[in-house]
């Protein structure tokens, strides 16, 4: 059973950076597609970043786009999502989730998942 545990998260002022790691267990990343999604009080879920299983396809919601990075280490099992330039409305809890459903690409739709973490804040702040 793939597990998967989120850790990065922060306290960090406006334009600062963070890097957040999603570490799976119990299974290899290899076949599934990773999404990043982020909840802030009050809001919807919303999906950030996503890497396909296989190539290295990515897609970004447009408010990240030039800021975060989206990556994966298969050899230790990580993605990894760097948040440069943060701003206040970045603040959110972060999750990460799996997909064995996209291999050459991804899909930034929660539905789409299965496996979820569960979670870790980023506060932007001043």
């Amino acid at each position: 059973q793939l597990q998967l545990v989120e850790s990065g998260g922060g306290l960090v002022q406006p334009g600062g950076s963070l890097r957040l790691s999603c570490a799976a267990s119990g299974s290899t990343l290899d076949y599934y597609a990773i999404g990043w999604f982020r909840q802030a009080p009050g809001k919807e879920r919303e999906g950030v970043s996503c890497i396909s299983g296989f190539g290295g396809s990515t897609n970004y919601v447009d408010s990240v786009k030039g800021r975060f990075t989206i990556s994966r280490d298969k050899v230790k099992k990580t993605v990894y999502l760097q948040m440069n330039s943060l701003k206040p409305e970045d603040t959110a809890v972060y999750f990460c989730a799996a997909t064995s459903g996209y291999s050459w690409s991804c899909t930034r739709s929660g539905s789409e998942y299965s496996y979820w973490g569960k979670g870790t804040q980023v506060t932007v702040s001043s």
